[in-house]
């Protein structure tokens, strides 16, 4: 029963089946409203592509990758690099549409409906996985066009595009705890893409590990961002393999797993927690 003003949020219907229909509600909304602005889908894949050709044809013929100083090599070496960046920088865009939501009161029309808590942002989160898809598969193509190859089959190589998948996703849901902790989705777009820089640059993305500061080489080993762009050379067959003796560059794969696995379990349970308490 609701109170005497009959006012009263319907209570949520619970149940992993309702809460994944839930979420495809949510998923197939957001990927309507994306839709509607082609712009956002143009400009998302303007930026990797950018990066592709200024990285491969600025510095591609002065960086080092071994004992090779090839262009080419380097455009094999870069790539799982740009890859990685791209995934992870989409997180800045999930973090702003959220925000956005909150901004308009769309979060507590949300909330009015009898539908599970975290299928707002796990909605959000998918159809965002979806753009980052679309932007992959263009991204391959152009990689493809300048030079990149891939040298351990076809089935290994779609194996590093889903930990490529599986860490955009993780990382989308500190975009999402970010969007909900800000008040606009311009403070959102900042805050998603501040703390990025240090993670996609302080790692083996661009540059080998053993040509950063000593001090530096262990947090890069470290992080996750690594473990993903190592995951991918290695299943990709491209130069540049990391040869450091730190657990994540042996086992890239596992590793790469294992942090997206715990980034999604950690954040997705803040930003829902989050969520209830910032809408309320």
């Amino acid at each position: 029963m609701g109170s005497a003003d009959g006012l009263t949020a319907p209570r949520p219907r619970g149940g992993i089946v309702q809460s994944v229909n839930d979420s495809l509600v949510i998923a197939r909304r957001n990927l309507i409203k994306m839709s509607r602005i082609p712009e956002m889908i143009i400009f998302g894949l303007i930026q990797p592509i950018m990066f592709v050709v200024l990285f491969s044809y600025v510095f591609g013929g002065s960086m080092q990758i071994g004992d090779s100083t090839s262009p080419t090599v380097y455009r094999e070496f870069l790539m799982a690099g740009i890859f990685a960046q791209t995934v992870t920088f989409a997180t800045a865009g999930a973090g702003a549409g959220i925000a956005d939501d909150m901004h308009k009161g769309l979060i507590d029309r949300f909330r009015s409906l009898p539908m599970a808590r975290g299928a707002v942002l796990t909605g959000r989160t998918l159809a965002d996985l979806v753009q980052t898809t679309l932007t992959l598969v263009v991204l391959a193509i152009v990689a493809l066009l300048v030079g990149w190859r891939i040298h351990e089959g076809v089935p290994k190589a779609l194996g590093a595009f889903a930990l490529l998948l599986l860490l955009g996703y993780a990382f989308s849901w500190i975009g999402a705890l970010i969007g909900l902790s800000v008040r606009t989705p311009e403070a959102a777009t900042s805050g998603g893409l501040i703390w990025l820089f240090p993670v996609t640059f302080i790692s083996i993305a661009f540059v080998d590990s053993s040509n950063l500061a000593s001090w530096l080489q262990p947090i890069a080993e470290w992080n996750p961002f690594s473990a993903t762009v190592q995951a991918c050379r290695v299943l990709f067959g491209n130069p540049g393999v990391s040869t450091s003796d730190a657990w994540p560059m042996q086992h890239p794969v596992w590793a790469s797993l294992l942090w997206s696995v715990l980034i999604i379990a950690v954040f997705r349970t803040l930003s829902v927690r989050k969520y209830r308490s910032a809408a309320v």
